[in-house]
């Protein structure tokens, strides 16, 4: 890791596709909708990534509710790690982390974009080249419309999700990509 402040890389112009070769990086994709309260998260998650001093090997790319035009990250990057809410029974600001192969493997109750992940999803795998996923969920107990601020309890996780995703992302790179 640099000792010089890394600026995030933001991933939303077609000519950063041509600008870094991304076979041994890792992309953390935040997806939610950040005027619905705790449903935006995995946005949340990733403005806390762009604070942060990270490895040259993590890109981060904040996906909102972008659905299929997000599936070109899919065939550029290796591996992409997913942040999303999920409203699955547990205390709100539950952390936890699957590795789904295919779309019946997502949580049944991925929030207001359920279909659309889902979708986009089985829409990778009908692609030449599959990245390997990982999907960290923060659990909610409930959306607001037109509300752009967490919960405390789902604002208290997003530390500790920023610490898990960066750890994961350091053995997959010590482990697949280095």
């Amino acid at each position: 890791m640099s000792t010089i402040e890394r600026v995030p890389v933001a991933i939303s112009s077609d000519s950063f596709y041509f600008e870094k070769n991304k076979s041994k990086s890792i992309l953390v994709l935040g997806v939610g909708n950040y005027l619905m309260g705790d449903e935006g998260v995995g946005v949340h998650i990733i403005q806390a990534l762009a604070k942060r001093t990270l490895p040259d090997y993590v890109d981060i790319l904040d996906g909102g509710t972008g659905g299929f035009l997000l599936l070109d990250s899919f065939s550029t990057y290796p591996i992409v790690i997913f942040l999303d809410a999920t409203m699955d029974g547990k205390s709100a600001g539950s952390i936890s982390l699957i590795h789904p192969k295919f779309a019946s493997d997502f949580p049944a109750a991925l929030s207001v974009h359920d279909v659309g992940l889902k979708d986009m999803v089985e829409a990778v795998y009908l692609m030449e080249k599959i990245p390997e996923m990982h999907l960290f969920t923060v659990s909610i107990s409930e959306i607001i419309n037109m509300k752009i601020g967490l919960s405390e309890q789902v604002e208290k996780s997003i530390e500790d999700a920023v610490d898990q995703i960066l750890a994961l992302a350091a053995n997959i790179y010590q482990e697949k990509l280095k």
